[in-house]
């Protein structure tokens, strides 16, 4: 039986976003605490994840931010995954794990360009911006930092042969492209911009994109 896809909305930062979330119930949301116009200090984030409801999983996004950061955030049981951006290595992501004890995301960026740990690939196939973390929970696959840009979905069958951990997709997805998301059969979809009007969280979209994920994709 194919497991259901679950769904992560990112980018909360309002308290009207997490009553939209206790609303929705997705599965994650996430708190973006690398430079964003959705940044969140510790303190708000404390206030916004007193307010989430039980069940939905708090993930914290991080760019090469320091362990003790992310500690902090963990110990004060504000997030439970770290979600990271950067160029964090095995050293790091080892340290992290053993210290926080908490599940890591690793984020991959996708592109055409010919490199891959500096060895040249054939013109116009998938590449990621790093190597994937044996130590990595989670991949991520998107094609930026939170720009909202899909990459080539055609892609995936090719990348999924070099990931052996359960990945989320990201990179803009929203209602109008959810169902071929969902053929994918990633373990989640992520969404932030494609949750929102006009910069902000929208509570239609974020039901609607819920309904979609965990309904599954059609026949």
């Amino acid at each position: 039986m194919t497991k259901k896809t679950k769904i992560k909305i990112c980018g909360l930062f309002r308290a009207e976003d997490i009553d939209y979330a206790n609303e929705a119930r997705p599965d994650y949301i996430g708190f973006v605490f690398a430079p964003s116009r959705r940044q969140v200090s510790a303190e708000t984030a404390k206030n916004l994840r007193a307010r989430l409801a039980d069940g939905i999983v708090p993930v914290g996004v991080f760019v090469n931010a320091g362990i003790e950061e992310i500690l902090s955030l963990v110990e004060n049981q504000i997030i439970e995954i770290a979600q990271l951006h950067g160029v964090e290595d095995e050293a790091y992501i080892a340290a992290l794990k053993r210290r926080a004890n908490i599940p890591v995301m690793q984020a991959l960026r996708i592109s055409g360009q010919p490199v891959l740990s500096g060895q040249p690939v054939l013109s116009g196939q998938p590449v990621l911006s790093g190597q994937p973390s044996s130590l990595a929970d989670y991949f991520l696959l998107d094609s930026g930092a939170g720009g909202g840009q899909t990459f080539d979905w055609n892609w995936i069958g090719k990348l999924k042969k070099n990931l052996i951990k359960p990945y989320f997709l990201a990179g803009g997805v929203g209602l109008e492209n959810m169902r071929r998301a969902l053929s994918f059969q990633p373990y989640a979809v992520d969404i932030s911009s494609g949750a929102e009007t006009n910069g902000v969280k929208d509570l239609k979209k974020m039901e609607a994109l819920t309904r979609m994920v965990h309904e599954g994709p059609k026949e």
